[in-house]
This record gives structure tokens, sequence and C-alpha cells, in this order.
């Protein structure tokens, strides 16, 4: 740095360089955490929905004063979130949740769409009038089939008048075998999932065959489902405890961008 001969340098000269280094740093940092922030999704993102009184805007639930509804961000994920609400007085309130759900290995799809064995959870709204389960009941006043024999099936053979129903495999009428796209499932293969479970009436009492069968809101399992939605133990006993046959209780699935179409 040159000065003038006997002069002293500028204060504001000598300490330029040093501010532009300090000024270049904070600003490093400041667009560093922007970034930071930007690639990390907010938690809530996938569980956003856009009323807390949700089933005054949903079209197909009925007369139905319990509704339970679950909805992803994307058709495609495997995560999602579950709400339960009631109606008291005139008004909807959320009840129960949010809480983390998981859905199909392959995401969603239109209830109308859906093809047994596609692994997707069915979009649209559904009863809820039944329960089972290997454990005992657990307070519900939905009729519980206790799981207690590995003869309880869920038949999925597409040949069999009893399509999508709970059958004693003794009691015949389909073919006993959980392999193939007709296998039924063995209720007492899953003691973690089936531990306790609500039936969601998705085709179902009439079935239109090959679009699926055993669609459950069960205990979750390691991961994703096979098309069914899964909690908790502790949240699916809560849920069970809660669901009164008297209010004609409902389940709407669906991304949560379009849930109100189904």
């Amino acid at each position: 740095m040159s000065t003038a001969p006997g002069s002293r340098p500028s204060v504001l000269t000598w300490r330029q360089p040093m501010l532009r280094r300090r000024v270049v740093l904070l600003v490093a940092a400041f667009l560093a955490l922007v970034g930071a922030v930007a690639l990390v999704p907010p938690p809530s993102a996938q569980a956003a929905v856009p009323w807390a009184d949700l089933p005054a805007h949903l079209d197909h639930i009925g007369a139905s004063t319990q509704v339970v509804v679950v909805t992803s961000s994307s058709w495609s994920t495997t995560y999602a979130t579950l709400r339960a609400y009631e109606k008291k007085n005139g008004t909807w309130r959320l009840v129960m949740g949010p809480w983390k759900a998981r859905v199909g290995y392959s995401g969603m799809t239109p209830a109308s769409e859906r093809v047994q064995g596609d692994g997707t959870t069915p979009a649209g709204t559904f009863r809820m009038t039944s329960a089972f389960g290997i454990q005992p009941d657990p307070g519900t006043d939905l009729p519980y089939w206790r799981i207690r024999s590995r003869d309880q099936w869920w038949v999925g053979d597409r040949k069999s008048a009893h399509y999508n129903e709970p059958r004693w495999g003794r009691d015949g009428g389909f073919r006993r075998t959980t392999t193939g796209i007709d296998g039924s499932e063995r209720l007492a293969d899953y003691p973690t999932q089936y531990a306790y479970a609500a039936v969601i009436d998705f085709n179902r009492p009439d079935p239109v065959v090959g679009r699926g069968s055993g669609i459950f809101l069960h205990v979750n399992g390691r991961g994703s489902t096979a098309g069914c939605v899964s909690l908790t133990r502790a949240n699916v006993v809560k849920v069970l405890r809660w669901l009164d046959p008297a209010k004609r209780p409902r389940i709407t699935i669906a991304p949560a961008s379009v849930v109100t179409k189904y």
C-alpha cells in the first residue's frame, strides 16, 4: 500500500480488504444455509391438508359422522398421513392425528383402476364395518374376528364365490394356497401386522373379480404394504377403540392434492 510522504494511512483504506473478506464470508455462509434449508423438505409437506374440517369438503362420506382420512404427497410415495375426524354438534373436529402411515409399495391408484397384486393402495372412500386380530379384542365396537388358527383365511382366489371374504379353510370353497396371483392370505402368518386390523371395505361386499382383496388398516410391518394402510400398533388400537358402527365410519384415501375428489 502506498501513501503520501509523511502521512498515515486512512483508516478506511487499510480496513477495506478486511471488510471485503468478512462480507464475502458472511454472504457465503448465508447462501450455504439457504441451500441446506432448501434441500430438506419440510416435515409436514406430505401431511398438508387445506382444511381443519376436511370431511366437510368430501362428497362421498354419506351420513357418516366418523371419518378417517389418509393423505399422501403424491400417487407414487409409500408414505402417508392419517387423521381421524368426528362430527359433533354439526361441526367436524380432528380427534386423532396427524400420524405417520405407510401405504402400498407402488403408492396409490384410483380404486376403479386397481388390479389385484399391483401393490397399490386404492384411492377412494370406503366403509369400515369389521375388524380382526391375532390379539384379543382391544375393546372395539366393530364385530371382531379373533385369529386363533392357521385355518383362518382372507380369500384372494378369483374363482371362488367367497372372493374378498374372511373364511375358515375347513369350510372350503376356495383354493387354500398363499402362492400365485390367486393366493389367499393365511392371517396367522402375519403376527405383527395382523395383531390388530380394521377391514377397509374396498371391493366388497359385491367384489369385482380381479380388482383386489384384503385391504386393511393394520399394524406397521418393516416398510410399505402390499396395498393396505399401516400405523403403529398403539395407534391402530386407538382407532379400533374409537370406531363406532352407529356413526357409520368411513375411510378416505388419496393424495392430498386430490383428496376432495375421492
